[in-house]
């Protein structure tokens, strides 16, 4: 079992917030002129360390984000949360979506752009460093975001881990 599937959660009854990432409007060229329709990158969570993302396509604009929805909701991830923050720095790649996170001190606030800050407020992270490398496709930085997310370790498993007191990994 890989590293992502052992993260994923089931949807619980608990009330997820969604948060529109990207609409893109798409058009398919054929013998009677255009057809267009739209394409949604929604990202789900609980904002208590719950996180999913979600694709949807249709010609109506509300099914398409629906659709979205309901694709996220199948690919939900717990992330571990740890004093507002993450409990260490991280770095993952999704194709060509770089993406760097750093956990941050109390009253910094989520410091990211685009795709990366509703990913991470969506989540539940109040305080974090984060920055978008390589590509700027929403696609690819969602998925970097929430890959990186699911690798992150729990600070009583690393504590066990090492033999290690918590406050000393905190406190170097």
């Amino acid at each position: 079992m890989d590293k992502r599937s052992a993260n994923r959660v089931r949807p619980a009854e608990t009330e997820l917030k969604e948060k529109l990432v990207q609409l893109n409007r798409v058009a398919k060229v054929t013998k009677g002129g255009r057809t267009f329709s739209f394409a949604a990158i929604v990202v789900v969570g609980d904002g208590n360390g719950t996180v999913g993302h979600g694709l949807g396509k249709a010609r109506d604009v509300s099914e398409a984000i629906a659709k979205a929805i309901d694709d996220a909701k199948k690919n939900l991830v717990k992330v571990p949360i740890y004093r507002g923050t993450i409990p260490h720095a991280i770095k993952a790649k999704f194709k060509s979506g770089n993406v760097l996170i750093k956990p941050a001190s109390d009253g910094t606030g989520v410091i990211a752009g685009g795709a990366m800050r509703a990913v991470l407020e969506i989540a539940g992270v109040h305080n974090v460093l984060a920055k978008s490398q390589g590509s700027s496709n929403p696609h690819n930085v969602v998925k970097a975001t929430i890959y990186a997310l699911s690798l992150l370790r729990e600070p009583g498993e690393v504590s066990r881990q090492r033999n290690v007191p918590m406050e000393k990994l905190f406190n170097g």
